[in-house]
């Protein structure tokens, strides 16, 4: 592969962009035939998840103002740091397609301090977020089982352990398909399915309307120290809501791109429809589960325990129960929340996880700092 400087008359003539010889046969870059709305499906699939059922945990600390305040900050940011990592994919310099967040941070910072930063917690994070999947997933493949047979299937059912063999062999199926475009239509069911729990779960709490007695007045712990922990508790709870950026390059790394028609742009477009809907999603989540349970929501399960240990005997015409392993729940709600909502991260499960994305709230600024040097109250 021949490559040409950005300020070369042969590489304007023929609008090339520099690509990593290596890209055409990695399963992620192999396709390039990417658009908006691929963009949309794999990001919105990837940005939204479980941890936004307990912000309103978080609010129990904060409060109302501190609250709504907290999580809009943290939702400007994270569109902020979006928008520097869509900008910095393309390098305006030598052209080079930067198509996996280790190599930005590489290109950033440099090899020895990139493996500080970015390479050790993403390590970590990708054997927990495995072996998590895994068992999530099994169960949930189990629950459905479970839930279809209505105890009275004559064959004997797989055991834990098999559902676990089983989940993981249909991933290794999964993970053949050729590309990420390839399972755009996967990611579509995920995030559809993502917003079907989200609005299902804040909806039905509306519904039933605030719980008596609720108080909405903020914890405070017997000490000093332990109110500020519950503090930095409260905001973990709210960075933890906003993740993907590690996905973001991967997926900008699925389009075609050229002098004339920068990826940048619809990757930019199918960002903002994706993250209109994750609005649409954690915002009620926080408000309407903060004003129906107040201080009575669960630390462990936020939303989702909530309504089952409140409305689980008025919602059980709408939402049929089950209670496998002693821990009550909605059968409907545990198939969209454990079985589709983050399918895309089968694909990705040998790349970057997205738990690192609440981590690079701040990263990206430096990596924009970093390559772009821009002057103070300079131009961008």
């Amino acid at each position: 592969m021949i490559y040409y400087s950005v300020g070369s008359p042969i590489r304007r003539a023929l609008k090339l962009t520099r690509l990593d010889p290596h890209y055409a046969w990695l399963p992620i870059t192999e396709s390039r035939n990417g658009n908006a709305y691929y963009a949309a499906f794999h990001t919105l699939c990837s940005g939204i998840g479980i941890q936004a059922l307990v912000l309103p945990v978080a609010f129990t600390i904060l409060g109302w103002s501190w609250g709504v305040i907290t999580l809009t900050l943290g939702f400007i940011w994270q569109l902020y740091t979006l928008y520097l990592l869509v900008q910095l994919h393309e390098s305006t310099e030598t052209g080079m397609r930067y198509s996996r967040y280790l190599q930005l941070c590489g290109a950033a910072f440099g090899e020895r301090l990139t493996n500080w930063l970015a390479m050790f917690p993403i390590k970590y994070l990708s054997a927990g977020t495995c072996v998590t999947l895994i068992i999530i997933g099994a169960s949930s493949c189990q629950l459905f089982f479970d839930t279809l047979s209505g105890g009275t299937c004559s064959a004997h059912p797989p055991t834990t352990v098999e559902w676990y063999l089983i989940f993981t062999s249909a991933t290794v199926l999964l993970s053949q398909l050729p590309n990420l475009n390839s399972i755009a239509g996967v990611s579509l069911v995920g995030a559809i399915t993502a917003i079907g729990y989200c609005t299902l779960i804040w909806v039905v709490s509306l519904a039933e309307g605030r719980m008596p007695g609720v108080s909405h007045n903020p914890v405070r712990g017997r000490t000093e120290v332990i109110r500020i922990f519950d503090v930095l508790n409260a905001l973990g709870i709210v960075a933890f809501a906003f993740r993907g950026h590690d996905l973001i390059l991967e997926i900008q790394a699925t389009m075609p791109s050229d002098e004339k028609h920068p990826f940048r742009v619809p990757m930019w477009k199918g960002v903002k429809v994706a993250y209109t809907l994750v609005a649409m999603c954690l915002f009620p989540l926080a408000i309407v589960g903060y004003w129906a349970y107040g201080q009575m929501i669960p630390a462990d399960g936020g939303m989702l325990t909530a309504l089952f240990a409140f409305h689980g005997q008025n919602t059980s015409e709408f939402i049929p129960m089950v209670a496998p392993s002693n821990f009550p729940s909605f059968v409907w709600l545990h198939m969209l929340l454990r079985g589709g909502g983050d399918p895309l991260l089968v694909k990705l499960r040998r790349s970057r996880r997205r738990d690192i994305g609440a981590g690079d709230l701040s990263l990206s600024m430096f990596m924009w700092l970093k390559i772009k040097k821009p002057k103070v109250f300079g131009p961008r």
